[in-house]
């Protein structure tokens, strides 16, 4: 069996063909998200025609496709509910539709972070554990949370995956959600280049001189001693630390898994991360376990394959 799976991220697709719990090819192609959806279907069609070619295939040989989506998912009718900011076209798209014309197979959706606590949980940071938190620091702040081997949903599909709009910063940004001060308004790399503009000592900070500002370019210039970076390192680290906190408390993990594309380059700020967790963290029965991702970019392409196991399984 092999299955298709998209992680449609803010900033980059990701693509796999995945078999028995491996990825067997992959792609990343740029998401042009500000082009919407719809543009980016023709891509990821042909994208994944290539990839089946290179393994002696065709899609149709394929069992399903996983879409990983950074936002809200109604499970009933696999839709967006939401754009956040992304995509701003995915609430009216068809994507079930599209899937069956276009590929001929079956479509599944899930919430990104969902999607790749899936993965993190079958075969990588999560393994031995059924009481998650999946935190993803990238384009913006993804969260899901698995509660005695339960992926938490909700009724209406927001249980866990809105720990990015938890409010972080009273009297703070105005967020895409419509709410002010959220986590994802104030730390993530899709708000950063107008936050460092507005800090202290960026005219002077090889900040100004950058074309892409974003969280590599910044914990290396902190590394090196720029104020501004340095600055702007801390408050990251603080809001990231607030939110996670807060998920420790309402979720009651044994684990806390921290990926995304931050965590894909430099992790240098990853103890110190940690070390305010667990210095913040309400958790009397002992001392939750506050690790790194394994799998990186293939979390979500793996607990896609999960997915779509699971659900052919009961039919």
């Amino acid at each position: 069996m092999i299955a298709l799976v998209a992680d449609i991220g803010g900033t980059r697709i990701k693509l796999g063909l995945i078999r028995e719990r491996r990825v067997i090819a992959q792609e990343c192609i740029a998401a042009n998200s500000s082009e919407g959806l719809a543009a980016q279907l023709p891509r990821i069609a042909s994208a994944f025609e290539s990839l089946c070619r290179d393994v002696g295939i065709t899609v149709r040989d394929c069992t399903a496709l996983a879409v990983a989506f950074p936002s809200l998912i109604d499970s009933a009718s696999l839709r967006v509910r939401a754009a956040y900011g992304k995509y701003a076209d995915a609430p009216q798209l068809d994507l079930s539709l599209w899937c069956r014309e276009t590929l001929g197979l079956q479509l599944l959706m899930e919430n990104d972070a969902r999607m790749a606590l899936l993965g993190e949980w079958q075969v990588g940071a999560g393994r031995g554990s059924d009481d998650l938190v999946m935190v993803t620091l990238g384009t913006g702040l993804g969260t899901a949370a698995l509660v005695e081997g339960h992926l938490m949903r909700g009724k209406h599909g927001q249980a866990g995956v809105l720990g990015g709009h938890l409010t972080v910063q009273q009297n703070g940004r105005r967020c895409t959600c419509g709410n002010d001060g959220c986590a994802e308004a104030e730390a993530s790399t899709s708000v950063l280049p107008r936050i460092a503009a507005e800090a202290t000592g960026f005219s002077v900070s090889p900040l100004s001189r950058c074309k892409v500002i974003d969280y590599a370019t910044v914990l290396e210039l902190a590394h090196d001693g720029d104020a501004c970076s340095m600055y702007l390192r801390d408050r990251s680290l603080q809001i990231w630390s607030s939110m996670i906190v807060n998920l420790v408390h309402a979720y009651d993990p044994e684990r806390v898994i921290v990926g995304g594309g931050i965590m894909a380059g430099d992790v240098g700020f990853f103890a110190e991360l940690k070390h305010r967790v667990l210095a913040h963290a309400n958790t009397p029965w002992g001392r939750v376990e506050v690790v790194p991702g394994e799998l990186g970019d293939t979390a979500a392409l793996l607990g896609g394959e999960f997915m779509i196991t699971k659900t052919l399984s009961r039919h």
